[in-house]
């Protein structure tokens, strides 16, 4: 008698379909999974390692933030104290200056200016051309 093997298909299989042979695995006297590779211990100790730097890596970018958080509240709460005692300076200064009036800036030693005179200092474009100009 022979044996009839039914295909699902009337194409050849490819390569990449074919049967994995457990049996000839199995007659093997030494399990492959039994064998160390010389390199694996140290491969282990570096994978942990590794593992070990990302996880301590990843609760330092934690707390760093965290911190960072706190940090900018606190800013926060100053720079709000701040603006609030800077109003209330700029609240007296507009008082106080509203207050004096030319007599009492007089008697004081104070005169209005007479002659006001402005300095001009050109920039570097202004001093680029100049010194351009008396090269040539």
């Amino acid at each position: 008698m022979t044996k009839r093997t039914f295909h699902i298909s009337r194409l050849k299989p490819s390569v990449f379909q074919g049967a994995f042979d457990f049996e000839a695995v199995s007659k093997r006297q030494t399990p492959v999974l039994a064998i160390e590779h010389p390199a694996e211990r140290i491969m282990f100790t570096v994978l942990l390692v590794v593992l070990g730097l990302f996880i301590c890596a990843y609760f330092y970018l934690v707390v760093a933030s965290v911190l960072n958080v706190i940090a900018r509240k606190q800013a926060d709460a100053t720079s709000a104290d701040l603006q609030q005692s800077i109003g209330s300076l700029e609240q007296q200064y507009f008082a106080l200056s509203q207050s004096i009036t030319p007599q009492e800036a007089s008697q004081m030693g104070l005169a209005p200016i007479q002659q006001t005179q402005y300095v001009y200092r050109p920039g570097n474009a202004a001093a680029a051309v100049a010194s351009a100009a008396r090269a040539i």
